[in-house]
């Protein structure tokens, strides 16, 4: 791989200046790029010219710039995200309409955990997620979920006491001992709280979601008043969510054609549809029409009229 005279790689570089942009900050300046990346001024304004050219970063009228609509394009062909966001979706919703405060689904990006879909009411409490964006695992009743049942747990809570537990509210976590009883009761319990670790008036209710041999992928999570109310019916319900998503997953990896294979083919792991929708997902594999550039279709007609109508 090439390397710049400072010993950082090319793609390193690109990778610097992509993470200059956050959700606090989408709209940023050349100068601005080039200081939260650390990059000389004319490297910045190389590599962003490149990323430009690619659709990866685009220009704004007023010379600013942001993540390109690419990049979105690009994450949104992964099954760990939005692939995970697609197939747990109804569930969040069927949540969602009996608990209507916040439902949300995240996974772990190292020491934090990563919000990749969030369903609110507008008279819920407090909860300052944003889709994309990141909450460090020891502030969240997800994060301690997904570190009980992560590889190397071990090792990741020593990396996050490191770090420092930077507590919010006079109930945060706030020494080691209080995050690994966390996360040992977590483990144990296959469930995790956090009373008022964010806002006071908060409650963060989290299980894990499994996926193929039963590894955790992630973990969905309500946010409701922190009353003091049992916390036992929260639980149950998204243990029926976090089992239907366990099971469209595990459907969505079967071979295609097999007798409890998700309908979709190739798309099912990325896309959650209409039953029609889905069949016709399965079409366009049996009959290898792609859905990425010059798409040509093969069918007169729609192909679940034609089917009908062959029979």
């Amino acid at each position: 791989m090439a390397r710049q005279s400072n010993g950082t790689s090319a793609i390193s570089r690109v990778v610097l200046v992509l993470d200059t942009f956050s959700v606090e900050a989408p709209f940023l300046s050349l100068s601005e790029i080039s200081e939260r990346a650390g990059l000389p001024l004319s490297s910045t304004h190389r590599i962003v010219t490149e990323l430009v050219g690619h659709g990866l970063i685009e220009r704004m009228p007023d010379r600013s710039y942001r993540v390109g609509n690419r990049l979105w394009e690009l994450g949104s062909r992964t099954p760990g995200a939005l692939g995970l966001r697609e197939i747990a979706l109804p569930y969040l919703h069927a949540v969602q309409t009996r608990v209507r405060q916040h439902t949300q689904l995240l996974v772990r990006s190292d020491l934090d955990v990563l919000v990749i879909e969030r369903l609110s009411a507008r008279d819920a409490v407090v909860n300052a997620s944003i889709v994309g964006g990141r909450i460090p695992v020891q502030h969240s009743s997800s994060g301690i979920v997904l570190l009980a049942h992560a590889d190397e747990a071990e090792v990741l809570l020593d990396r996050v006491v490191a770090r420092g537990l930077n507590p919010i509210t006079p109930t945060s976590l706030r020494t080691a001992t209080q995050l690994r009883d966390a996360v040992e009761h977590a483990r144990h319990e296959g469930f995790a709280v956090s009373e008022g670790f964010i806002f006071p008036e908060s409650r963060g209710i989290a299980v894990p979601v499994r996926g193929s041999q039963d590894v955790v992928v992630g973990a969905i999570s309500v946010v409701v008043p922190n009353d003091g109310s049992a916390v036992h019916d929260f639980v149950r319900l998204l243990r029926l969510a976090a089992d239907g998503i366990h099971e469209a997953l595990l459907r969505s990896y079967l071979p295609v054609g097999h007798p409890n294979a998700r309908a979709g083919g190739i798309y099912r792991q990325l896309v959650s549809s209409s039953d029609r929708s889905m069949e016709y997902f399965e079409h366009l594999l049996t009959d290898h029409v792609s859905l990425n550039g010059n798409t040509v279709s093969l069918w007169p007609t729609d192909p679940l009229e034609r089917e009908s109508s062959s029979g």
